[in-house]
């Protein structure tokens, strides 16, 4: 069973930064992050190999970093120049012959 911990999430104001960190049970090739603003689908926001390979949503691209410790099976997402509209549950993400998801992690963005 795969287990995903976050941490990280909070409240911050426009234009400020937060990185989050997600701890998985396992070490796992593909892990990432995905959020979901209220009354809004799940979105992927970024993914991550273990050999180092990213992708990231658009809107995401040079504001959003994923990076990971394979040693201490840990992703993290350093967000700069939030906006309002970051704001969301973020989950970690990791994939070993399914899905799993963590628990979800608040950032709100406040104006």
């Amino acid at each position: 069973q795969v287990q995903l911990v976050e941490s990280g999430g909070g409240l911050v104001q426009a234009g400020g930064s937060l990185r989050l960190s997600c701890a998985a049970s396992v070490g796992i090739n593909r892990m990432g992050w995905y959020r979901q603003a209220p009354g809004e689908q799940r979105e992927l926001v970024a993914t991550i190999t273990s050999g180092g390979s990213t992708n990231y949503a658009d809107s995401m691209k040079g504001r959003f970093t994923i990076s990971r410790d394979n040693a201490k099976n840990m992703v993290y997402l350093q967000m700069n120049s939030l906006k309002p509209e970051d704001t969301a549950v973020y989950y970690c993400y990791a994939y070993l012959l399914r899905a799993y998801w963590g628990q979800g992690t608040q950032v709100t963005v406040s104006s």
